[in-house]
């Protein structure tokens, strides 16, 4: 009974043209939010006037979409230092951390530059005895 319907039979099929019918759209793929590390920021204070909260002056450079230049951004941020022990012209790395206060949203650590060897300080690197330990 079913075979001598002709649309179940494979020839049927083959002399069938379907360039009518349209493919159906692909389901969209759910979109994840890009995962973006954080870079570090580092700055150089230039106020200490208030309690316990330094100003940090940032500078990074992008490329301008125009003139392919490099262009300098300046951005300064407050920071929170617990033990008001940074001075104008120190070098300091910016640490994201909870609100503090309406414009504070960073902890200031002192900078450690990633070029200096670890665990010691320079005159044990090159054998070098002080002055006042002569």
């Amino acid at each position: 009974m079913l075979a001598s319907i002709p649309f179940l039979q494979s020839s049927f099929l083959s002399n069938l043209s379907l360039s009518f019918v349209k493919p159906l759209p692909c389901p969209r793929q759910p979109v994840y939010p890009r995962i973006v590390a954080l870079k570090p920021i580092h700055g150089k204070v230039i106020r200490t006037t208030n309690d316990k909260t330094v100003n940090v002056r940032t500078i990074r450079y992008r490329i301008d979409p125009k003139y392919k230049k490099r262009v300098r951004m300046v951005r300064k941020f407050q920071a929170h230092d617990p033990e008001n022990k940074f001075k104008i012209g120190d070098l300091v790395t910016l640490e994201r951390c909870r609100p503090i206060s309406k414009t504070k949203h960073h902890i200031a650590v002192p900078y450690v530059s990633p070029h200096l060897p670890k665990g010691g300080d320079g005159e044990a690197l090159l054998n070098l005895q002080l002055q006042s330990a002569q």
